[in-house]
Formats: C-alpha cells, structure tokens, sequence
C-alpha cells in the first residue's frame, strides 16, 4: 500500500513536469515577447509625425463648421477658399464642400464652387484673411455723411 502511494506521487510529480514544460513551450509562441536589448535609450529615436488633416477635419475647430473662413491647401501659395457651403456625412469627417476661390486675398470669382480634393490630408486654415460672410457694408466718405445731416437738418 505504501509502495502504491508512493508511485501515484512519482506519477503526479511527472504529470506536473509535464504540464509546466508543455507551458513553457505555448509562451515561446505567444504574441508577447521580452524587451530586445537596446544599445541606448536615446538612439535612434525618431518624433512621430503629426498627421495632416482634410478640410472637415480643419474645420471642425472653428465657429460653425469654418463656413465663411478661408483654408486652403498647403502647398498652395496665395491662393484660398472661403467656405460657403458643406455637406458633412455621419461621421463628421468626411462629406462635401463649397466656396469662392480668392488669388492674394481678392475674390477671383462671383458664384461659389465645389472645392475638390478636401479629404486629402493636407488642409490648413489661413488666419489671416479676415472672415467675410455675407456682404461686407459700403463704406463711405464722413465728411459726405456731415453735409448730408446738414442739409437735412436745415
């Protein structure tokens, strides 16, 4: 009987070896692997680049979907569009777009157009250009303005 307990434990022992042995052998698989040994920490490291944006991505920032503010492609130079119109999909992030293309901050055309490639990645807003939605007043002359009070009021 003794002899009998004796072997189950010998048995058991084993079974456990096994068990931890057929362990060992699955993590030499699996996914996560120690840390490779680096020369340095700082060598070699590169700073991520920042993503680039399309227009709906751009324009989600600013006041009412950047409709009436000038963006315009980066590598474009001097030429912008100011944002009529835009049709935005669920997602917020994709959709269509509308405005009148500006050369060197003067409006180059009457009517608004649809403004291609704005899901490419490459949007920015120009700051400079002053926002003009709608039509701006007429300005004109003070001192017209004086004399007309003045005659009115004689």
């Amino acid at each position: 009987m003794a002899n009998t307990l004796v072997n189950r434990a010998a048995t058991d022992r084993n079974l456990n070896n096994i068990f931890k042995l057929s362990l060992n052998f699955f993590r030499s698989f699996s996914t996560e692997s120690p840390l490779p040994p680096s020369p340095s920490p700082s060598a070699s490291k590169k700073p991520k680049r920042k993503k680039k944006k399309n227009l709906f991505e751009v324009a989600q920032f600013l006041p009412n979907w950047g409709l009436g503010y000038h963006m315009a492609k980066t590598h474009w130079t001097g030429v912008s569009y100011e944002i009529t119109k835009i049709n935005l999909y669920k997602d917020g992030r994709h959709g269509k777009a509308w405005g009148i293309v500006h050369k060197d901050g003067l409006a180059a055309a009457d009517a608004p157009k649809k403004i291609s490639g704005v899901h490419k990645r490459c949007w920015k807003y120009i700051p400079n250009l002053i926002k003009s939605l709608g039509s701006e007043p007429s300005l004109a002359k003070p001192s017209e303005n004086v004399s007309k009070d003045n005659a009115q009021a004689a």
